[in-house]
């Protein structure tokens, strides 16, 4: 797997620092407010950054980043709910 720096990830890399990273890059957020993400914290539909079109960035940046491949099969309405629920999504990717 290799980051978005083409420099291999280490997958026992905490996937809750990798999602913020993810998040605060491709929707502009500030890292104080990704860092104070809990797994309960509403993702779409509560932020005004996080719109379908951000969600098709989110999910392509997660492909190149991590070097996954998601299928539209591999999306439901749970998967952006939280942040809790985009790092059980993006964990059970990486492996």
């Amino acid at each position: 797997m290799r980051a978005h720096n083409s420099q291999p990830v280490d997958r026992t890399d905490d996937i809750e620092t990798l999602v913020r990273a993810l998040l605060r890059d491709v929707l502009s957020l500030s890292q104080d407010r990704v860092d104070a993400f809990d797994p309960d914290t509403p993702l779409f539909g509560a932020l005004p950054e996080l719109d379908s079109m951000a969600v098709a960035g989110l999910l392509t940046e997660m492909e190149d980043r991590f070097d996954i491949l998601i299928e539209d099969e591999d999306i439901d309405g749970d998967t952006f709910e939280t942040f809790g629920t985009l790092v059980t999504f993006l964990r059970a990717k990486i492996g």
